[in-house]
Formats: C-alpha cells, structure tokens, sequence
C-alpha cells in the first residue's frame, strides 16, 4: 500500500520517473548521489528506496542515533558511524558492510549542497576495502528523472574508474543550477 502511495506521488503528483534498475540480487554497494545541489535530493531518494523495494542506508555520527530520534533514523536506513578506536571513516563504514548482510549504501561525493571543483574520494575506498559495487545515481531536475547506473567494481585505478562514473552525469542538472558539478 505505502508503496503505491508512494508511486502516486512521485509520478502522478511530481511528474519525476525513475529511470534504471539496481539489481535486487546486489545486496551491497556504494551508491553515488550527484549532483547533490539541496535538500529535495531527500525526499527523491525516500521516493525512490520506496518505489523501487529495495533497502538503501546512510550514515551518520553515533550522536544522532540517541533517544529521542534514535529509532526514526534507523528506520530510514540511517547507521551509527562509530570512529572510536581509532577508526577512519573508510574503516568504520567498511566495517560496517562486514556485519551487514544488506547494505546500500548512498552517499554524495560532493560532501556538501554547495559549489565545489572536485569530488570527495572516501566513497571510492570504502567500496575498494568493502569489495562492493559503485552503483552512480542521479537526480536530473533538469527531466524530473532519478537515473539508476550500472555498477562499478572498483579496479585499483581511482581515475579510470571516476572517469567512467562520471559519464554517467552528463547532462544532468541539479536543483539549483549554480551549484551544481561540471564535469
């Protein structure tokens, strides 16, 4: 029921499709969000992780994960990211899909809503030391499409691997234009 709800209004309402598949069978991976430009990129990925049936994650610092919205967070696919014992981020989230039967994990390289020049690479090594798939996703404001991309096993050779990620953003504009990635 939630789901037809939910496909209700993100066709119906909005006017957004998906366009793509993630195979249900890839039970981890990295997934890229670009180009990640404001918050409506939210609500597109909750569309979309309702539409589509399929588990997607986030994380977020342990502190977040405390009572009283604790239990709303994991619900929406949040996990604690605990760096303590001197843990990275790469190693903790790595960690993380160890003990993991399913996790999808999405992420936006940009690190942030605003204007930036070059992507964080972090998404690219926690996949490397995970062993999983990168899966690149895009939000095309510009025709009100959610892109779902092929997956990447990472080779080793972060540019090669970028370079083909990247060509599956061309084209696609953000919310808000002037914040957007140029590739």
């Amino acid at each position: 029921m939630k789901k037809q709800f939910y496909k209700w209004i993100f066709f119906n309402l909005m006017g957004w499709e998906i366009v793509g598949t993630i195979d249900a069978n890839i039970k981890k991976c990295v997934m890229i969000v670009l180009p990640h430009t404001s918050a409506h990129d939210f609500y597109l990925g909750i569309f979309t992780r309702g539409i589509t049936g399929l588990e997607m994650n986030w994380v977020g610092k342990k502190e977040l994960f405390r009572f009283p919205f604790g239990f709303y967070f994991k619900y929406m696919g949040g996990e604690p990211l605990d760096r303590s014992g001197g843990l990275n981020k790469v190693d903790s989230i790595a960690a993380i899909f160890k003990r993991k039967e399913v996790f999808r994990l999405a992420v936006a390289p940009k690190g942030t809503r605003e204007k930036v020049n070059e992507l964080k690479t972090g998404f690219y090594y926690i996949a490397l030391k995970a062993n999983v798939p990168i899966i690149p996703v895009a939000f095309n404001f510009g025709k009100k499409e959610v892109n779902l991309g092929n997956p990447l096993i990472p080779s080793g050779n972060i540019e090669t691997d970028l370079f083909i990620l990247k060509k599956h953003y061309i084209g696609v504009e953000g919310k808000i234009l002037e914040k957007g990635y140029k590739l």
